[in-house]
C-alpha cells in the first residue's frame, strides 16, 4: 500500500531533519541497502551469464541446437538485468533524489590528494 501524500511529506521532513542533526550517521545509512541489493543482482546476473555461456558451449558437445538458443537467451537476459541493476545503483558524489543530500565518496589515496591539491590551487588562483 503506497504512502499518502501527507505521509510522504512527513517522511521527507524526518529524513531532512536526520541529515541536519547528524549528517555522518545519515550518510552512513543512505543508499546502503540499495547499493547492496544492486550488487547482489549484478553478481547473480553474472553467474547466470556464465550458465548461458556454458549452455551455448554445450551445443558443441551435444549437438542440440535448441540448447544454443536457450543459452543465448539466458546470456541476453542476464546482461539486461545486470545493466539495469548497474544503472539503478546509487552513485557516489551525486545528490540523493529523495533527500537532496549529497552522497559521499571516500577520499583516500594519492589520486584523491592530488585532486584536492589541484582544486585548492584552482580556488586560490580564482580568488587572487
Amino acid at each position: 500500500m503506497p504512502l499518502s501524500e501527507h505521509e510522504q511529506r512527513l517522511l521527507e521532513q524526518m529524513e531532512r531533519a536526520l541529515y541536519a542533526e547528524d549528517p555522518k550517521f545519515a550518510t552512513a545509512l543512505e543508499g546502503t541497502g540499495l547499493r547492496a541489493r544492486s550488487r547482489r543482482t549484478m553478481y547473480a546476473a553474472a553467474a547466470g551469464f556464465v550458465v548461458g555461456v556454458a549452455l551455448l558451449m554445450g551445443v558443441a558437445v551435444t549437438g542440440l541446437w535448441w540448447m544454443g538458443v536457450v543459452g543465448f537467451a539466458v546470456m541476453l537476459a542476464c546482461a539486461a538485468i545486470a545493466f539495469t541493476a548497474w544503472r539503478r545503483a546509487p552513485r557516489i558524489g551525486v545528490a540523493d533524489p529523495r533527500t537532496g543530500a549529497p552522497l559521499r565518496r571516500r577520499k583516500t589515496g594519492v589520486v584523491d590528494r592530488m585532486e584536492q591539491r589541484w582544486q585548492r590551487r584552482h580556488d586560490e588562483q580564482r580568488g587572487a
